[in-house]
């Protein structure tokens, strides 16, 4: 059942195999899918998600597993085909008409997967900052701190695993902008549920997300059309380096958005300018 907010926003769920995931829309227009990564869920694009439904019908849900997107069985491994299999029967709820889609983090890694499995659901796909390390020089490195983090997990509990993995990706230091808006409180809302989904990504998600190697081939026929974004503040960051490192590989200039690699929370506006752009100016 559908439910609307006093700041319309329609709330509702989709089974799908294995889970029933958890969504919101808002606004009207084209489809403009926002998928979030790691422990994230649909309320970390709050703030930018007000800044666009006046031009797009804005749908934002929890990935599997995540929140408010309950599983079937609660230890399942998590599956980047199936993240995308997620995401494309949630646009067929929106109609068949290909849809903009912007995936952040391990969002943009689901995103990479839904437009190469499924290029008829995408006209064009903006992937910030996918962490996908194996496009790295330095990969074997990196996927060894992938399993140092998983062990630190076993061995001392989610909040360790955090910390170190802040450490790894160069998150922990922040680059948060001087200017950043206070966070609305649907974001506040989406913190204190990450928290709650810690478990889950370390002990199931963070593997599979990390070490999930983007279709570089399909992907570089143009249809959909792929734009990689960067954080302005995130230069030296894995993340902003693996973006880098797709972009090359798909032949394509990145895109610099506002703010670091959480740009979309930490200066909305501007951030939404920028997508706005690199979707075309759609519409």
């Amino acid at each position: 059942m559908t439910q609307l907010s006093p700041a319309g926003i329609r709330s509702s769920t989709l089974d799908v195999p294995g889970a029933k995931l958890y969504y919101e829309a808002q606004g009207a227009g084209p489809v403009l899918l926002m998928i979030p990564g790691g422990p994230a869920d649909a309320g970390i694009f709050a703030a930018l998600a007000g800044h666009l439904a006046g031009r797009f019908t804005v749908v934002r849900f929890d990935p599997r597993g995540n929140s408010r997107s309950v599983l079937d069985d609660p230890a399942e491994e998590q599956e980047m085909d199936r993240h995308g299999e997620d995401a494309a029967r949630l646009l067929a709820v929106f109609g068949e008409k290909p849809a903009f889609v912007l995936g952040s983090s391990g969002g943009a890694q689901i995103g990479l997967n839904l437009a190469a499995r499924h290029p008829e659901r995408v006209d064009v796909l903006v992937a910030h900052e996918p962490p996908c390390i194996h496009l790295l020089p330095n990969a074997e490195e990196h996927r060894e701190f992938a399993g140092e983090i998983y062990e630190t997990y076993l061995a001392s509990g989610a909040n360790a695993a955090m910390q170190k993995f802040l450490a790894v990706t160069g998150l922990g230091a922040g680059s948060k902008p001087g200017n950043a808006v206070p966070p609305p409180p649907g974001l506040r809302e989406s913190f204190a549920r990450m928290q709650g989904n810690l478990d889950y990504f370390f002990a199931h998600g963070f593997r599979p997300i990390s070490l999930f190697v983007p279709d570089v081939a399909t992907l570089r026929s143009g249809k959909p059309r792929i734009v990689i974004g960067v954080g302005e503040t995130s230069a030296g960051q894995i993340a902003h380096r693996t973006a880098l490192a797709l972009s090359e590989r798909l032949g394509i200039a990145p895109v610099v958005f506002p703010g670091g690699h959480g740009g979309y929370n930490d200066l909305p506006a501007g951030f939404a300018e920028e997508l706005k752009a690199a979707l075309g100016g759609a519409p």
